[in-house]
Order: structure tokens, then C-alpha cells, then sequence
């Protein structure tokens, strides 16, 4: 061998006949079953092949390539082992010069084929897998980087090799299973052909470039296809575990826009097989690195809302094909809520890997999809219809809620934009419950900068409120203007919210938690008052009733005021507020205790039928309140001004605004312009005191002003048909005769240079000036 080796390398030339000498001997001996010799002619082409690396080494490479191929294709198990270990050793070579006509096709399907081997012999067939693994291994490394070789990327390569290697990756042989642990394990037991096909499928996506990966990961989708491997999700999320980490970083979002391309495909496939591919990319996303879903974000929304979507279609038609109405597959509804429960958790999975200016995006895209029964959106009619638009709406909400979770936010401006602000607070008004439910619970996650909301998840009137340990910053000024611009709204909706007769106890611990998080959060001193009057506002919808609620609503009602009154006092530490304050909470606990949260928001809450007849020292009194905080430099004008929610026009969104409001509003504006109106008073002299008074002042008239308008409403929709007509008929007939009055001014002559009228009113005049001959001063001509 010493020989050969010297003169192989002292006539390079000569080294290509050697090679063919050494693969005739070859093909000879094995054909003659002379397996000693066919080791010894291998022997000699290895070690030829590592000691020779000139540039005709190519012609000997074809003859060592031949004979590897003769040994793949014989039936012994050792001769295809020693072919490809002799193969390795060759992949493992750097040549100096590129090779234009070697092809590499036989040896992938051989290799892919020992990759499936079915040897009866458990130790035979465990090593041929293992060899088909090598193998192919040792292809990939020997073309992935040689443009001028057969191209590994191509599909007809891919379709065999990936498979091949998931093939092995998920059958697990028993006897590895029997081991007892790995630390007793031998070294022969720990390489495994699961471990090898993964560290190979590692090295072949380590390799792929931004054109191959989409070659590379169709194969997995179909083979997870093929062999109904969605539906556990076990071996798929731990594939996809695998090429996430595995690939170049900024290729991620391939990988994302595959699985959202085979998710649309499979869109009328099985509940399971669809929740499996969500899953999955539920798993890819949290792997991706933050940003990396590219540059289609909302695409992937628009697809993952889109079998939402459709998921909601399946579960009430029953059938795949909602126009043919008929379908071979049996739908499972509880299949279908999981699979819904599955999208709903990857579109949070995806919104946190997102930056926070792209999550605001996901949110208000969200959003836009709810369907509100308002005049810009037209909600579909029928029963079906109002099922599909709940059951979207929930489901869209809750996807929202699991955005809105994840996101951090110092600047509520930028986070609660106003156009997604209302959209949302629109849903708070709906009848339905749950959907309340959720807006209230997004709203809290938006609010909730500093982690506080568990503290506030039971209502009780503590005594020591720094056992809680509130996280509590300074007001910044965005906050503040934030407040300035939707505090009212945001006030009126909790307003509405807490007359809701359908509420319980999640709905009045989320308002509970909403009103302190506010508090906590976006709190200055105007903010406060108005939040004390919007909380005593709550307990007079409790006490007068005027919405028929039921004993549980009021008492709850009156136990939250006190709840949330019991902290606020704490926390702005009036000790005359807090005496106020405390001293109701223990008359309640004395009197009635049906009043208090710790009685109320119980499993079996104790209440009582005789609310109307409680007495005036288990109130907390806007006047006393009003008076403690005033001599403590609070806004006494203000707090002692009654909470009056604005009006807007979805004051109802579920219940069509009547005509005895609109004509209301009509008549207001009329009444506003009327010459029944008394005359104003002589003009004041204007000095510094009475504009600073004027500028402090316009907030309590505008509540005036919205108390005017309210009584105004009340009656129309409230008092007798009669009454109202008699009421328009007076209006009409004044409205007449001062019209009459008008006519007959402009149709009198004009007064006299004395000052003094020349005839009797009434009578008509010989030269009266018709109104179009006037002669008026230019300033006066328009």
C-alpha cells in the first residue's frame, strides 16, 4: 500500500487507472462473493483517496463513485455499510477543483431507502438506518456549497432527504426505550438514528439560504399531512422546534408564512389537524425572534381571524361547505372551540413577539373587525345572523384581550388611540354580558401598567390599605392630557355599565378593579373629584331605581361605592374624609350589612328586599364629602355638583334611540332660542377675578347645562301623549303670534322725524313703504 500510495503520488496521472483497475477487481469480487478481497480493494481507494488531493483526482473519484454504488446496491448489509463509511470518508474531502458532471442522484435515493430499511434483525436494521443517515449527511455536506454540483435543493432531492431524516426522527425504537437511563446507557446506545437524523436535519437548515428554506419545509408539511401527525402535535411542534432553532434567524418568518399558507390550505380539514398547525405556529412564534414575523404582520392576523372566522361557520351550519349546506365529515363543536381556543392563544403568541408600535396596529386591526350594530356596519338579520355576530365578536374580543395582556405601554395616547378608544367602548354598551365582560377586562390590562390588578381582584372594605402594596407613580402629563380628552367617557361608560341588570359579581370586581387602576394610574386631583362623584352617582342609581334592577344589582352597587370609597379615601389621606367614609362603612356593618362587599360578593351573598326604606347614615353623602374634601383644597364647586353622564348618540347601541328623543333634542334646541326665555341680565363689568371665575365655573354649568338637557329628555319619553301634545300646541300658537307681530312691523311705515307714530297701530296707512323699497344703511345690506 506504501508503494501504490508512493507511485500514485509520483504519477498523478497514472492515478485514474488505478482507480479503474481497483473498481473492475471490484465489481468482480463482489459479484463472486469474495468479500475479503472487495474490503481489501476499498481499503486501498481510501487511502488512495486521502493521500491524493491533485487535480486529476476527478477521473479516479468517478471509479471510486462507481464502486461505492456497487456495494449500495448489493443486499449484504455489511457491504452497504462499508460503502457508505467509505462514502463519508469522501464527503468529509475539500477538493481543489470543482467537478462539472458528477451526479449524486443514485446515492440520495439509495441512502433515503436504507433510511426506511425494514431489516427483521433489530441491531441490522438500527445500523443500515443509521448508515442511510451518514450518507445522506455526507451529501449534503459535499454539494450544499458547490454551485457547479447537482443542486440538493432542488425538490426532487428535498422530497426524499427530509422526509427520510423525519421518518427516523419519529420512530423510536423499543430497545432505546428500554434503556434505563442515559447515564447507565453505553456509548453505542447513545447514538441513536433519532439523534443522528436530528443533528443531520440541524446541519441541513444550519446551510439553507433565503431561497431554499421554502423547499426545504414543504416536505415536513407534507409528511405531517401524510402520516396524520397534526392531530397529537406532539411530533410536529417538536419538528418545528427543531427548524426554528436551526435556521438563519432573519429566515424565521418563512417559516411562519409557510405554516400560514398550509393552515389556509388545510382550511376545510379536520378541527384537530387545523388546532395542530395553529399550535404549531403558536410554538414557531414564541421561538421567533422579536420582529421576525416580516414584513406581511397583518397578513398573518388577517389569515389567523380568517379561520376564526371560518371555524365560527363550521360549528353553526354543521357542514364544511356552508352554500351546499351538506358535508361528509361529522363537525364536533367542542373540536371546533378548541380549535378556536388554539387561534385565540397564537394570535397572543404572535402580537408578543411583536415591537409595541406594531401590537397597537395588531390591536386596532383587530378591533376593525368586530362587528357593532351601528349605522357604519351592517351586522347580519336572523337568528343565525345574531348568533354568527355574537359568537365573532367574543371570540374577536377575547383574541384582543390575549394582544392587549402582553402589551406595555407608558403612554396611554399612543396606546388607546381614539378611534380604537370608541370602537371598544361601543362594545361596552352591548347587552350581552360577556362581551362587557371583555371590554372591561381590556380595557384593565391597558390600564394596569404596574401589575396592581390581582390585588383588586376581591372587592372587601380593608381597613389597612398598605398591606396591599400598591405600585404608585406620579401622574405624568400624557396621562393627564389623556384623561382631559376621554376621562368622560370613560366615566360615562362605567356609568352605563354599572345599570346593567344583567351584571355579576366578575362584572362589578372588573368595574371595581377599573375604577382603582385608574385611580393608581391616571390619577391627578380632578380626576379624583370626578371619580368620588361618579361613584356617588352609581349609589343614587342604587337608591332611586329607576331601572328596576334587582336587590342583588343594588346591593352590589352600594357595596362597590363603598369598596372603592374605603381606598380612595385611603389613598389621598383626608383624615376628615376618612372618618366620613369609615364611620357609613361601620353604621352598614351595624344596620346593613347586605350593603358591604364582604356580604355581597359571596357564593350565597345575604341581601334584603327593604332597600327603600334604609336610612340617611348608611349613605355617603355628597354634601358631607363635598365639605371634608373642599377644606382640604379639593374642588368643593365640583364635588358638589351630581354626576350627570354626557349625552351621545350610542347612548344605546342594542336599543334604537326613540322619537320622543329625537323630537326632545329638537325642542330643546328650540326652547334654547326662545323668546319665552327670560331676558338676560345687564352686562357685568369683566376684571381678572370674574374670568378666572368664569374658567373655573364652565365645567359645573356644562353639568347644568347636561341636567337641563336630561330633564328635558326624561319628560318626553316619560310624560302622557296629552300633556306633550298640549305642551307642542302651546309652543306652536306662541310661535304664531310672534310671527304675526313680525309681519306687521315690517309692513308699519317708519317712525317719524318727531320720534312719534302719525297714525293708530293697525290701521292701514295710504303711504306705508313696502319691505323691499326700504332704504337701509350699506353696513346693514349683506
Amino acid at each position: 500500500m506504501e508503494k501504490l500510495t508512493f507511485y500514485a503520488l509520483s504519477a498523478p496521472e497514472k492515478l485514474d487507472r488505478i482507480g479503474a483497475y481497483l473498481s473492475e477487481r471490484l465489481i468482480r469480487d463482489v459479484s463472486r462473493h469474495r468479500y475479503g478481497y472487495v474490503c481489501i480493494a476499498m481499503e486501498a481507494l481510501d487511502q488512495l483517496l486521502m493521500a491524493c488531493h491533485c487535480q486529476s483526482i476527478n477521473l479516479f473519484v468517478e471509479s471510486f463513485l462507481k464502486m461505492v454504488a456497487k456495494l449500495l446496491e448489493s443486499e449484504k448489509p455489511n457491504l452497504q455499510i462499508l460503502g457508505t463509511n467509505s462514502f463519508v470518508k469522501f464527503a468529509n474531502i475539500e477538493e481543489d477543483t470543482p467537478s462539472y458532471h458528477r451526479s449524486y442522484d443514485f446515492f440520495v435515493s439509495r441512502f433515503s431507502e436504507m433510511c426506511h430499511s425494514s431489516h427483521d434483525d433489530l441491531d441490522i436494521r438500527t445500523k443500515i438506518r443509521m448508515s442511510g443517515i451518514k450518507g445522506l449527511q455526507g451529501v449534503v455536506r459535499k454539494t450544499v456549497n458547490d454551485e457547479l454540483q447537482a443542486n440538493i435543493w432542488d425538490p426532487q432531492h428535498m422530497d426524499k432527504i427530509v422526509p427520510s431524516l423525519l421518518f427516523n426522527l419519529q420512530h423510536v425504537e423499543e430497545a432505546e426505550s428500554r434503556s434505563p437511563s442515559p447515564l447507565q446507557a453505553t456509548e453505542k446506545e447513545k447514538e441513536s438514528p433519532t439523534e443522528l437524523a436530528e443533528r443531520c436535519l440541524r446541519e441541513l437548515l444550519g446551510r439553507a439560504a433565503y431561497g431554499n428554506i421554502k423547499n426545504a419545509i414543504k416536505p415536513v408539511l407534507i409528511h405531517l399531512d401524510n402520516h396524520s401527525l397534526w392531530e397529537p402535535k406532539i411530533f410536529a411542534t417538536c419538528c418545528f422546534r427543531i427548524i426554528m432553532y436551526s435556521i438563519q434567524p432573519q429566515h424565521s418568518h418563512l417559516v411562519i408564512q409557510q405554516l400560514l399558507g398550509h393552515l389556509d390550505a388545510n382550511s376545510k380539514s379536520a378541527a384537530t389537524v387545523r388546532a395542530g398547525i395553529v399550535e404549531v405556529l403558536s410554538e414557531a412564534a414564541v421561538i421567533a425572534a422579536s420582529g421576525s414575523v416580516g414584513p406581511t404582520v397583518l397578513e398573518v392576523f388577517n389569515t389567523l381571524l380568517r379561520q376564526l372566522r371560518l371555524s365560527i361557520d363550521y360549528a353553526l351550519t354543521g357542514s364544511y361547505d356552508c352554500a351546499a349546506g351538506v358535508s361528509t365529515k361529522i363537525i364536533k363543536e367542542h373540536e371546533e372551540r378548541m380549535f378556536q381556543e388554539a387561534v385565540i392563544k397564537t394570535i397572543g403568541s404572535f402580537a408578543s413577539t411583536l415591537p409595541t408600535y406594531q401590537q397597537s396596529e395588531v390591536m386596532v386591526f383587530i378591533m376593525n373587525k368586530v362587528p357593532l350594530p351601528s349605522l357604519q356596519q351592517s351586522i347580519e338579520a336572523g337568528k343565525a345572523g345574531e348568533n354568527r355576530n355574537r359568537l365573532t365578536q367574543i371570540m374577536l374580543l377575547k383574541s384582543l384581550l390575549q394582544v392587549s395582556v402582553g402589551f406595555q405601554c407608558s403612554n396611554m395616547l399612543t396606546a388607546l388611540p381614539s378611534a380604537f378608544l370608541d370602537r371598544l367602548l361601543s362594545a361596552a354598551l352591548m347587552e350581552d354580558a360577556e362581551i362587557r365582560l371583555f371590554v372591561l377586562e381590556i380595557l384593565i390590562s391597558f390600564i394596569d401598567r404596574h401589575g396592581n390588578r390581582q390585588k383588586f381582584s376581591t372587592i372587601s372594605t380593608i381597613s389597612d390599605i398598605s398591606v396591599l402594596k400598591l405600585k404608585v407613580d406620579k401622574c405624568s402629563r400624557q396621562d393627564t392630557v389623556f384623561m382631559k380628552k376621554h376621562g368622560q367617557q370613560l366615566y360615562r361608560h362605567i356609568y352605563l355599565i354599572c345599570k346593567e341588570e344583567s351584571n355579576v359579581q366578575a362584572h362589578y370586581e372588573a368595574l371595581y378593579s377599573m375604577l382603582m387602576l385608574i385611580s393608581i394610574e391616571l390619577a391627578n386631583e380632578e380626576v379624583v373629584v370626578d371619580l368620588i362623584r361618579l361613584v356617588l352617582a352609581v349609589q343614587e342609581i342604587a337608591q332611586i331605581n329607576e331601572d328596576n334592577l334587582t336587590a342583588y344589582n343594588r346591593c352590589a352597587l352600594f357595596a362597590l361605592g363603598a369598596a372603592y370609597l374605603n381606598l380612595i379615601s385611603q389613598l389621598i389621606t383626608v383624615p376628615t374624609f376618612c372618618q366620613h367614609i369609615h364611620e357609613v362603612i361601620q353604621m352598614r356593618q351595624k344596620e346593613a350589612p347586605y350593603l358591604l362587599p364582604e356580604d355581597v360578593f359571596v357564593e350565597r351573598p345575604r341581601l334584603s328586599k327593604s332597600l327603600d326604606r334604609l336610612g340617611p347614615e348608611v349613605f355617603f353623602w355628597q354634601s358631607k364629602i363635598s365639605e371634608v374634601l373642599g377644606g382640604s383644597g379639593y374642588n368643593s364647586d365640583r364635588l358638589s355638583t351630581p354626576y350627570i353622564p354626557q349625552l351621545t348618540d350610542e347612548d344605546r347601541l342594542s336599543k334604537r334611540k326613540s322619537i320622543g328623543e329625537t323630537i326632545s333634542l329638537q325642542v330643546e334646541v328650540e326652547s334654547r332660542n326662545s323668546p319665552e326665555r327670560e331676558q338676560r341680565a345687564p352686562a357685568e363689568e369683566i376684571t381678572y377675578e370674574t374670568l378666572k371665575k368664569a374658567i373655573v365655573d364652565s365645567v359645573a354649568v356644562e353639568e347644568q347645562e347636561r341636567e337641563r338637557r336630561r330633564q328635558v329628555v326624561e319628560k318626553f319619553q316619560k310624560a302622557p301623549f296629552e300633556e306633550i301634545a298640549a305642551h307642542c300646541g302651546a309652543r306652536a300658537t306662541l310661535l304664531q303670534s310672534k310671527l304675526n307681530q313680525i309681519f306687521e312691523i315690517t309692513i308699519r311705515p317708519p317712525p317719524s322725524p318727531s320720534g312719534t307714530i302719525t297714525a293708530a297701530y293697525g290701521q292701514p296707512q295710504n303711504h306705508s313703504i313696502p319691505v323691499y323699497e326700504m332704504k337701509f344703511p350699506d353696513l346693514c345690506v349683506y
